[in-house]
């Protein structure tokens, strides 16, 4: 079976990725995430997070590095990046969403409007890079590790 090589990716593009998640870390929130990984259970919170083509390759990085090549379903229905040990494999790598949306341990979702500057920058880039928005994490990372 051939193996599929891995599209080049533009380092401009994860350098853009790393710059908005630099930018949300100097926001100054009253969230404290302390990789509790209970907002990664997805089967159970019901929230699933949405990530641009440009996150999903900044997150294929850090799956890369994590020894990994794919994204399988994780067992009971959580996020497929947790290690066996139960946290997350790429939590450098991980996603704008998850950095920012509904994990009530770490402070609640960020208000929209805290945020919207650095959605649209994350929106900007897909459109650049010819993305198609937002995607479910899990099958985001997929197509990208997948090449496609």
């Amino acid at each position: 079976m051939a193996r599929r090589s891995s599209p080049s990716v533009d380092p401009a593009v994860l350098e853009e990725v790393r710059s908005i998640y630099d930018a949300l870390t100097q926001r100054p929130s009253q969230r404290r995430c302390e990789a509790r990984t209970t907002c990664c259970r997805f089967q159970l919170t019901g929230e699933l997070p949405l990530v641009t083509r440009a996150e999903a390759l900044y997150a294929a990085v850090g799956v890369r590095a994590s020894g990994r090549k794919a994204v399988k379903p994780h067992p009971d229905g959580a996020c497929p990046l947790l290690g066996k040990d139960g946290r997350c494999t790429i939590y450098a790598h991980r996603p704008f969403g998850c950095r920012t949306h509904f994990c009530t341990a770490a402070g609640g979702m960020y208000p929209r409007r805290e945020v919207a500057d650095l959605i649209q920058r994350l929106d900007a880039l897909d459109e650049k890079i010819q993305g198609q928005g937002s995607r479910d994490l899990p099958d985001a990372i997929a197509v990208v590790l997948d090449g496609k």
